[in-house]
């Protein structure tokens, strides 16, 4: 059994009057006056940790980038290591989200050893599940597998829904991405469950989307495009605007694969004006592959195409991108494979050889 959610990250008074839920211009609003009126290092410091992540989550990313360094220079001056592993995870998952990934670890696993060391268990955990994240995002699964499975035994044990949503939807997505399609769909769904019956709103639109994802691989377009309406309602509700374009991003490719090309161009047009406006250059490197891959299908001049391929591969590898990297020389093959040639009519008498089916790239 699961307590319902919370968030952590909102300390003092401040979690007292904010919830996992509270829509993000909440947050900031609440925040700022918090933040204007601390009398000490550490209401300063807890403050501007919220500050920095309603300014992260709308996609503000200078403010949030000036907040969290503020946030643990507050804390270091209160002499609190636990509110530096704070304002340290808040930094590292800002620097994930602005696709600098080396920075983002390095911050992280300072913030796990500072947490480690302060007693702080949710610092701690926190810290560990922001490490995960980066880890699979970059496609290293052998290095972050254990990490995942570390949060889902202490979601278990202490009952946490938001420690169970991470782990859960990042194992499901590590299945996913190796093409085990039955069980990641096993996982998000799950994962969607328990983050409704926690009331953790945010953590069940990154499932649903997960869901839609999987579904969508699977032909279920219909049924994709629905639970992509539900997660992007909640979005919206409460100013997710990463999560919203993310969303946006998988209704694209969701169009993609039912062979909706000028949909998907659209809507992978979308996205990328939204990850743009927010300086996430993992969103928009992502959004002008689908891109690529819309216009390429909707019958663009192949060199154009390979071209702009060419640039993206070095974008995902200078971000760290193994998965998205693979994706792209995929779609390269596929672009410049020869036509298979004809095969003559057999001779009477003659044995006819069939040739193996090729699984479909997109």
């Amino acid at each position: 059994m699961y307590g319902k959610a919370f968030a952590p990250e909102y300390q003092g008074e401040l979690g007292a009057a904010l919830g996992v839920n509270s829509s993000y211009e909440e947050v900031l609003a609440t925040a700022s006056r918090a933040q204007a009126d601390a009398g000490t290092a550490l209401e300063r410091a807890r403050a501007a940790l919220a500050v920095a992540e309603a300014n992260r989550r709308l996609g503000r990313v200078s403010e949030a980038g000036d907040a969290w360094r503020e946030s643990y220079r507050s804390a270091r001056t209160a002499g609190d290591p636990g509110a530096m592993a704070w304002a340290l995870w808040s930094g590292g998952t800002l620097a994930r989200q602005c696709g600098t990934l080396p920075l983002a670890r390095r911050l992280l696993a300072h913030a796990v050893a500072l947490a480690e060391g302060s007693g702080d268990r949710l610092a701690h955990g926190y810290a560990l599940a922001g490490l995960a994240e980066t880890g699979r995002i970059q496609g290293d699964y052998a290095a972050v597998a254990d990490l995942h499975e570390q949060l889902l035994e202490q979601g278990r044990k202490h009952g946490e829904a938001r420690h169970m949503v991470w782990a859960m939807s990042g194992i499901a997505q590590m299945h996913r991405n190796t093409g085990d399609y039955d069980k990641a769909l096993e996982l998000f769904e799950e994962s969607a469950r328990i983050a409704a019956e926690a009331d953790d709103f945010r953590g069940r639109a990154w499932s649903l989307r997960g869901v839609a994802d999987v579904l969508s691989v699977q032909g279920e377009s219909d049924r994709a495009l629905t639970l992509l309406s539900e997660a992007e309602a909640i979005c919206r509700t409460m100013d997710l605007a990463s999560a919203l374009a993310y969303n946006h991003k998988m209704r694209a490719n969701v169009f993609f694969r039912a062979g909706r090309y000028a949909s998907a161009r659209e809507t992978y047009s979308l996205a990328l004006r939204e990850f743009s406006e927010m300086q996430e250059p993992r969103g928009v490197a992502l959004s002008r592959l689908g891109l690529v891959k819309s216009r390429a299908r909707l019958g663009r001049d192949r060199d154009e195409s390979l071209a702009e391929l060419d640039a993206l591969e070095q974008d995902f590898t200078r971000i760290g991108l193994r998965h998205a990297r693979e994706m792209v020389i995929a779609f390269r093959a596929e672009l410049t494979a020869r036509p298979a040639p004809e095969t003559p009519a057999p001779r009477s008498g003659a044995t006819t050889l069939r040739s193996p089916a090729v699984p479909a790239t997109s």
